[in-house]
């Protein structure tokens, strides 16, 4: 019995010493038994990470939402900027004016501020500066209405793209990375779309009505503008400006000509922020009518184009044929005019530049007003080169692919700002 009981133990510790000098012929292992109780030894035994980036963790199924586009919480989303691309973050932002307006309206109505208390929130949701015969000038404030309106633009983008034209992309059958170029272009569609018919409107009760460019001078300073116009001009600031930042954080995946892209968006801001403030308006409406009109068709021809290259060269066709009357021949008989045309301008009102009196234009402000619109032109000028490049590649070698666009075939959500954005 005793030696029965003693044999199983005698193999269990040759066993165990077995198991024992294999983990020893393990260097690892080894050099950890002999440095025992020494920190320093265990310290350079110890597994170090790989250097470089964490793989992205993948996702369970090709069409869910990117994880750049989930929220992690307001606060989280607030501190991070992330709210930019998170649609219920950006409203809660835009909504937070809002509330303390009407709370602002309640306390008033109730007595507990006194009657006639000046709503300071006003100026966030509102334009200012309306003069007593019911039109409107330049105001200070308007800077809260672009900043309120920046919010407003990033929640209608995001909204638009994850919640509409995404869904749309899917049931489309557009795969990969193509599927955030399809949202880029389909958004472009929904805003030029409205922005470019309501520019219409805004021009047609203008007397620049369809480029009557003398009308861009005569009676200047046109101070005094309809709602409907003010309203305008902000909103496409606002627009503007969020656009710029969402360039500049590279939250699109950037296209080749991104530095074009840059300057574009650069110069746009330049042309609107001067204009505005030189009373210039009646001629930054007729350019924002030019660019808009265009984009609406380049970026349905390109939308036609993710969903079935065979359907897309008729649209394409007439995108080139609209992009050359609204962004060359009309972009260049708006050039024409200030160049024969700044004259219009009664003299006392462009021989004078002193700002603190609110006096703009002297002879040299005619080339600050040239000059940006005339780089516009240049900009284009090398899109134009681009398009007619892929229309000659559409109509000889059946090939409309994107000349600005990078591989389009990589999966969604390619590394960007957006990516370094979700692992702070």
């Amino acid at each position: 019995m005793s030696s029965s009981t003693a044999s199983p133990r005698k193999a269990n510790r040759r066993r165990s010493s077995s198991v024992t000098n294999a983990l020893k012929q393990i260097p690892l292992n080894q050099q950890q038994e002999q440095s025992y109780g020494s920190t320093h030894s265990i310290q350079e035994s110890e597994v170090k990470p790989l250097s470089g980036k964490p793989r992205p963790r993948k996702r369970k199924d090709a069409n869910d939402l990117p994880d750049n586009y989930i929220s992690r919480g307001f606060w989280d989303d607030l501190k991070t900027g992330r709210w930019m691309l998170i649609p219920s973050s950006s409203l809660v932002i835009f909504l937070i004016p809002i509330i303390l307006y009407v709370n602002h309206n309640l306390l008033v109505q109730y007595n507990v501020l006194k009657p006639g208390t000046s709503n300071p929130f006003k100026y966030l949701l509102f334009i200012s500066g309306r003069l007593p015969n019911g039109t409107y000038t330049k105001s200070i404030y308007d800077l809260a209405f672009l900043a309120n309106y920046v919010v407003f633009w990033s929640f209608v983008r995001q909204f638009v793209t994850i919640h509409i034209l995404r869904p749309m992309a899917i049931a489309l059958g557009i795969k990969g990375g193509k599927i955030m170029r399809f949202l880029e272009q389909g958004y472009a569609v929904f805003y030029f779309s409205i922005l470019g018919t309501l520019g219409i409107f805004v021009m047609r009760g203008l007397p620049t009505w369809w480029y009557k460019t003398e009308y861009f001078w005569i009676d200047y300073p046109h101070k005094q503008m309809t709602w409907e116009l003010k309203t305008y001009y902000l909103m496409q600031a606002a627009y503007w400006i969020q656009q710029t930042i969402l360039l500049a954080a590279k939250i699109e995946k950037p296209r080749k000509d991104f530095k074009e892209l840059v300057a574009h968006h650069i110069v746009t801001l330049w042309l609107i922020g001067w204009s505005y403030n030189l009373y210039l308006t009646y001629i930054g409406v007729s350019i924002f009518v030019t660019m808009d009109v265009s984009d609406i068709f380049l970026a349905l021809a390109k939308c036609v184009n993710y969903v079935s290259e065979a359907a897309s060269p008729p649209f394409f066709a007439f995108f080139v044929g609209v992009w050359s009357y609204f962004r060359h021949y009309l972009n260049i008989w708006i050039l024409w005019s200030v160049y024969t045309q700044f004259n219009l301008i009664d003299e006392k009102e462009r021989t004078r530049f002193a700002p603190l009196e609110d006096k703009w234009l002297d002879w040299w402000m005619k080339w600050q007003i040239f000059v940006p619109i005339f780089l516009l032109q240049l900009i284009n000028l090398f899109w134009y080169f681009l398009i007619w490049r892929i229309l000659i590649k559409a109509v000889f070698y059946n090939d409309l692919r994107d000349e600005r666009s990078d591989d389009e075939d990589e999966p969604e959500g390619g590394q960007t700002t957006t990516e370094k954005l979700k692992e702070q």
